[in-house]
């Protein structure tokens, strides 16, 4: 389980296919010498696990299978890139974004980056059938970040990220037609569930109200 808060920006320093598999060396040097075998570690959003660590190199390395290679970004990745990194949330450190599981819904795609005053909207657009997991203020890891989404259409939304957050993540790498991992609320879901919503159907503050939440 993560937060969505992203802890360092790593970099692909090598790939190697193994079969169907992909493997990553990854370089961070914030975070090598914490991670240990066997520890999950979000890779832009994506859960995976740390099969080799080499702390003097600052480096560790895990595999995605090819399930994930194909519902994730991890298969546009090249050496050089850079990828944002968070470590799996311990019970006594604190929630600061949002229950995220680091398992990746579908790919959505950017499609516009503009600087406000003392910030940037990024617009997304996302697979329709998707809808209903995505309500106006609602929570989304957007390759691995929390954010808050508005101007919330069928198939669209936006994102405000503030200087912090640019600073410290690869969203500001972002431009327009670039694929991203999304990866929306797990209350989204289970309410989806658990209501019978359809794909066609989307989850409004007044549909929630009407279930009892």
């Amino acid at each position: 389980m993560f937060t969505g808060i992203i802890q360092d920006i790593g970099r692909i320093r090598r790939l190697q296919r193994k079969g169907d598999n992909t493997e990553f060396t990854v370089y961070s040097d914030k975070l090598a010498h914490d991670i240990k075998i066997g520890d999950s570690v979000a890779i832009s959003g994506v859960c995976l696990t740390a099969s080799a660590v080499d702390s003097r190199a600052h480096q560790f390395i895990v595999t995605a299978v090819s399930e994930t290679l194909q519902r994730a970004t991890l298969g546009d990745l090249t050496g050089g890139d850079r990828i944002n990194l968070e470590l799996a949330l311990q019970p006594t450190g604190r929630l600061g974004g949002h229950f995220v599981q680091g398992h990746v819904d579908t790919v959505g795609r950017c499609s516009a980056v503009q600087q406000r005053a003392g910030s940037w909207e990024i617009r997304f657009d996302f697979p329709q059938e998707y809808g209903r997991y995505v309500v106006e203020k609602g929570s989304i890891a957007i390759d691995g970040v929390s954010l808050t989404v508005y101007d919330v259409k069928p198939t669209k939304f936006a994102a405000s990220i503030i200087p912090h957050t640019w600073e410290s993540t690869t969203l500001r790498l972002l431009k327009t037609g670039m694929r991203v991992n999304l990866e929306f609320d797990l209350l989204a879901k289970y309410i989806a569930k658990m209501t019978g919503l359809q794909t066609t159907n989307t989850i409004t503050l007044d549909r929630l109200r009407e279930y009892g939440y």
